[in-house]
């Protein structure tokens, strides 16, 4: 085979073509350069949501923060629940979620469905939690 005017040779071809092949199978990068990878945050760190600047204290505040723990709730129990469990009941989605190791936080948060009625999906346990744990107006 000629070769040309290419300045790498049989021998680093090879090498060159061992080092591709595990980045072909695994289509991941095979080096990694330590420069490149973010640093883990620090304990002390000021967390940022990414819901933008904090609101003003108040009522405002209050809601988004609540907002942000139902969506939170929501995530972690989707994560643990399945779609072939729905449509569920309590005693379900309780099973479900302790048969997968589900957080205590979620596991608590499941404890608060009422005892009679049946679930579609997440959006609708998380929904039956959250009234749940809702004080009513004016409480």
């Amino acid at each position: 085979m000629q070769r040309g005017s290419n300045p790498v040779g049989p021998r680093k071809d090879d090498e060159l073509k061992h080092e591709l092949e595990g980045y072909l199978r695994s289509s991941q990068h095979t080096h990694v350069e330590e420069g490149s990878d973010p640093e883990p945050p620090a304990d002390d760190d000021i967390r940022v949501g990414s819901s933008g600047p904090v609101p003003p204290p108040g009522a405002e505040r209050q809601q988004t923060w609540a907002q942000a723990e139902t969506e939170a709730l929501r995530l972690e129990m989707a994560r643990h629940l399945e779609r072939a469990v729905f449509p569920a009941d309590r005693r379900t989605v309780l099973d479900v979620l302790e048969e997968h190791h589900a957080p205590d936080t979620v596991l608590e948060a499941a404890r608060h469905l009422p005892e009679s009625g049946t679930y579609a999906n997440v959006t609708e346990v998380v929904a039956a939690v959250d009234g749940d744990r809702r004080p009513a107006e004016g409480e």
